[in-house]
């Protein structure tokens, strides 16, 4: 049987990768052939963070450029697809940017600044293309919601890192938590498979945080152990005692981070 193929095969794809940190409020971004994220000020200034775009995902293996830029707590972005811009990417950015500093998206739920984002564009009924629109207003974690401490490789650290953690844990309120063997694990294997310095630091805010940085770059692998096996079952363990756990790369390394629910 012979197919005949109606639509002409895409070529790559754009995406835009994000990544902000409520402690430091530094974002760091990178762009894969897609249009550049606008950003609203708390005091409403509108702009476009000026990212350079790399080559479509599928398209080459060029690496890609990351900007770093920090975001006072209140601003709002809006990332989103080339479809919202129309055919005319100049005139369809002058109209986003105009139409960003007309609502005043500074205060008010986001849906509502997304529905009329939505409404408002001069393609809204007939699209020329795929639309989506992703909207995000950062906010900071106080300073006292935060606790972060040093390293070296050397595997007596972890009883260090233990000791910190439950008496943070304490002074917060939350020594109920088994966030002790989560770092006596994490800790662990950054000092066994990575070396050192190993960066722990927990954040206190919607969720708790916990975060493992080192200087390797490979990737965590979750894997069941045998009964047979004296080890491999750290990151398992972590994986059942909280809500969300994963792992990104930084300038000089990784870090495994993990979330556990805070009640309320």
């Amino acid at each position: 049987m012979q197919w005949e193929a109606t639509e002409p095969d895409s070529v790559g794809g754009s995406c835009l990768f994000a990544v902000y940190d409520p402690v430091s409020r530094t974002c760091h971004m990178a762009s894969a052939g897609h249009p550049p994220p606008a950003v609203v000020s708390p005091e409403g200034e509108v702009g476009f963070i000026p990212v350079t775009p790399g080559p479509l995902l599928g398209v080459g293996d060029n690496p890609f450029e990351v900007m770093s830029l920090t975001l006072p707590p209140g601003s709002t972005l809006a990332l989103y697809t080339d479809g919202l811009l129309g055919r005319d990417i100049v005139g369809g950015s002058d109209h986003l940017k105009a139409l960003l500093a007309e609502l005043s998206p500074v205060e008010g739920p986001l849906e509502t600044l997304g529905s009329a984002l939505n409404a408002q564009t001069p393609h809204a009924e007939h699209p020329t293309d795929d639309i989506t629109l992703l909207l995000a207003r950062t906010h900071a974690v106080a300073e006292e919601s935060t606790a972060t401490w040093e390293y070296p490789a050397d595997p007596a650290a972890v009883q260090d890192a233990r000791a910190h953690v439950n008496a943070q844990l304490e002074a917060w309120g939350l020594d109920e938590f088994s966030t002790e063997l989560i770092v006596s694990e994490l800790v662990t294997n950054a000092i066994r498979h990575a070396g050192g310095p190993v960066t722990l630091r927990l954040i206190r805010d919607r969720v708790l945080d916990c975060e493992v940085s080192d200087p390797s770059s490979t990737q965590p692998r979750l894997r069941r152990a045998l009964t047979t096996d004296e080890g491999g079952r750290g990151l398992f363990l972590v994986a059942q005692l909280t809500t969300r756990w994963g792992s990104r790369y930084t300038e000089r390394g990784k870090t495994i981070w993990t979330e556990q629910a805070l009640a309320g």
